[in-house]
């Protein structure tokens, strides 16, 4: 494992510029997905424990200028497509200022953001004029006493709300987004897989997985994305299959006629390690190379210290060289140091 590291860019190996970063397996990293805070309006029981949270103090979080400076520098290094998560992605404050800022990168072709839709209401049509180009939409139950008690909170009508307002704002194609746990919403598995047989949208069904603070839940309500494909063919007959997009970790289904599709997201049973392209930047700073280890550079260090672009581009080279091949829960390899609130998954 890589130890939290503040690399002083004059002792980094000279990577070559122009050119779209590679890894030292040969794959392409140009997708960052972007925490812009571990805070969140919900309380997710897969996501946060019920108790003990420590956020972040402000100080500590990246400020809107240090955060595009490190998106010019990843555009640099070939990045193309931001995700913005957190947390809770929109209770950063600017966020529609700093998505305009985001678009204006040259580099960046596409912006993203994952939600649980709550502020989607009254934000969903500035983000699309600011630049956002689509939305993943968090909802784990369409049942509303369910949804409150796995959201601790949550209100599924302030979900449904912020879809249709995202629907009207044009941030499309549209996904779903649902972690399911043996025991807490897998009785709903063929009710949510329906939602595709009436609207256009893809609802992916997500492997919880054994983050810092859930990860005895993880173990015990793991199921595997073959089992949740078995279960909505016996429900609704053979799904058509329609393979997995280059890069992109979910495969997909559709069931006959529908006009949406389904996802399956297998990080723990099947995981897509060979055709990952992503990395991650946590709110306070340092790049995660990859979702299910603890290998971190501080890119804040070196903002602080003065870092000049062209350094802060060298780093992000330098991470993506370094990135692991794969996550170790095969071997036993668990995180320890961050839960997903804190890396915005």
């Amino acid at each position: 494992m890589i130890p939290l590291t503040f690399f002083d860019p004059q002792e980094l190996p000279a990577y070559p510029t122009g050119a779209p970063a590679l890894d030292n397996y040969g794959r392409r990293i140009d997708y960052l997905r972007v925490s812009l805070t571990d805070r969140c309006n919900m309380r997710c029981v897969y996501c946060m424990p019920a108790e003990g949270m420590q956020f972040t103090p402000r100080p500590e979080l990246l400020t809107n200028a240090e955060l595009l400076l490190v998106i010019d520098a990843a555009a640099a290094a070939g990045f193309r497509k931001i995700r913005l998560t957190g947390g809770e992605p929109t209770l950063r404050h600017g966020l529609v200022e700093l998505v305009r800022a985001i678009k204006a990168t040259p580099g960046i072709e596409h912006i993203a953001m994952t939600t649980n839709a709550l502020r989607l209401r009254h934000l969903a049509r500035p983000l699309r004029e600011a630049g956002l180009d689509r939305v993943n939409i968090s909802i784990d139950s369409l049942d509303p006493q369910k949804f409150r008690e796995v959201t601790r909170g949550g209100k599924l009508e302030d979900v449904w709300a912020g879809l249709a307002a995202a629907t009207e704002a044009g941030l499309a194609p549209i996904k779903l987004n649902a972690v399911i746990v043996r025991g807490m919403n897998d009785d709903e598995v063929v009710q949510l897989a329906r939602l595709t047989t009436r609207y256009p949208w893809e609802f992916r069904f997500i492997e919880v997985m054994p983050l810092t603070g859930v990860a005895g839940l993880a173990q015990e309500g793991v199921i595997s994305s073959a089992e949740l494909v078995a279960r909505i063919a016996a429900e609704l007959g053979p799904l058509e299959d329609l393979g997995q997009a280059s890069s992109d970790p979910a495969r997909r289904y559709r069931i006959p006629g529908a006009p949406g599709k389904l996802g399956f997201i297998s990080s723990v049973t099947d995981p897509f390690c060979a055709t990952c392209n992503r990395m991650r930047l946590t709110s306070d700073g340092r790049l995660h190379l990859c979702l299910l280890r603890d290998d971190e550079i501080d890119l804040r260090a070196a903002l602080r210290n003065g870092a000049t672009p062209e350094q802060l581009e060298q780093i992000v080279r330098h991470a993506v060289a370094v990135k692991p091949w794969g996550h170790g829960l095969p071997e036993g390899i668990l995180p320890t140091v961050r839960g997903m609130s804190q890396i915005g998954g």
